[in-house]
């Protein structure tokens, strides 16, 4: 018995992501997308004190989750997991998707994400179960783009590993095309950007430098006062260097969201238009709290100092990783319209 049992883990250890993924999805199933029009599910989550959602929206988000999926023997979440799609929609879906349903048609493709496995062992396997959960966004943004999108404007957002995929989507689907010309933005969030990869990763894309540009890319990494930024810059800067070389480049790039403007990096507690309190997970979205969060740009992190109320836990480190889209949730939901609206009067 112990010594079936033993041999099944070594063969699970030793499988490579791509003889052990599971089957890909089929974009044409409506069971296959999280949200998308008609189809809304947890994405249409208003969160109690945000704006109404848009009756009429002119302008699409795709949307590409995080890492939600906690497996330590699986590298890659089968799409037709029903309890890691649960945990996905309340802790994600409806708190990160469901902020653009104020300005947006929205859709979120399931696919085949990497697991927290993947995150540990990047160099035995990690790197290809991305390859494999990268694969299934760019056949769902593929599909999107065939049967729904119709020349309509779109904003791209993701976070962390979503993150990672959007930003990779930007480079094979958009930089220097002419896809380029209905992008509003792209909102990358968590994930090690940095300033010269305009211009080195991106020809033609540029940062988002005011809050009314289109075209463009946000980012921003949060973190309490007192975190090592430079032990965290440094780790950007490796992955830069080992791509581009050692240039000023290198420097991770930030947005304050309080201001969406590199001209006001600062910004107090009392121009946060308001904040998602507690962890997410998979219950009901608390109501938002007003004027909860100071936050500002420094060595190219975003430095947050949450009120207590928020009831915030942080990662080792300081990291607000985790909430770095609720502690903005109604400055991003205002922030996607005005761009949005930006977009479609200058298309006039």
């Amino acid at each position: 018995m112990w010594g079936w049992m033993v041999g099944t883990l070594l063969l699970q250890a030793a499988a490579t992501p791509a003889s052990v993924a599971p089957p890909p999805p089929d974009y044409n199933r409506a069971s296959n997308w999280a949200a998308r029009p008609g189809a809304e599910g947890a994405a249409a989550t208003v969160v109690p004190g945000a704006s109404a959602a848009v009756a009429r929206p002119q302008v699409d988000v795709f949307y590409v989750n995080p890492t939600t999926y906690r497996s330590d023997t699986n590298w890659n979440q089968a799409v037709d997991d029903a309890e890691a799609n649960a945990w996905t929609d309340g802790s994600v879906v409806a708190r990160q998707a469901g902020i653009f349903n104020g300005c947006c048609r929205i859709y979120a493709p399931r696919y085949r994400q990497a697991s927290t496995r993947a995150f540990r062992a990047m160099a035995g396997g990690g790197e290809e179960a991305f390859t494999i959960a990268y694969g299934d966004v760019l056949r769902a943004f593929d599909h999107y783009l065939a049967h729904d999108n119709h020349g309509r404007p779109f904003i791209l957002v993701g976070h962390s590993q979503g993150a990672r995929h959007v930003a990779q989507l930007l480079e094979d689907r958009v930089d220097g095309r002419p896809l380029a010309r209905t992008l509003v933005a792209a909102y990358v969030i968590g994930i090690d950007l940095t300033v010269g990869e305009f211009g080195a990763r991106y020809k033609t894309l540029q940062p988002c430098l005011t809050p009314t540009q289109t075209g463009c890319v946000i980012a921003w990494n949060s973190i309490l006062p007192g975190g090592d930024l430079a032990r965290l810059g440094a780790g950007f800067a490796a992955r830069y260097v080992a791509r581009y070389g050692d240039n000023p480049g290198k420097a991770p790039f930030c947005i304050n969201p309080l201001t969406f403007d590199a001209a006001r990096p600062a910004a107090p507690a009392s121009a946060a238009k308001g904040a998602v309190p507690g962890d997410p997970d998979a219950g009901p979205v608390q109501a938002l709290v007003p004027n909860a969060a100071a936050a500002r740009c420094e060595q190219g992190f975003l430095i947050v100092e949450p009120a207590s109320t928020l009831a915030l836990k942080p990662l080792p480190g300081g990291s607000l990783h985790y909430h770095d889209f609720g502690l903005f949730y109604a400055d991003i939901r205002a922030n996607a319209l005005l761009r949005a609206a930006t977009w479609t009067k200058g298309s006039r």
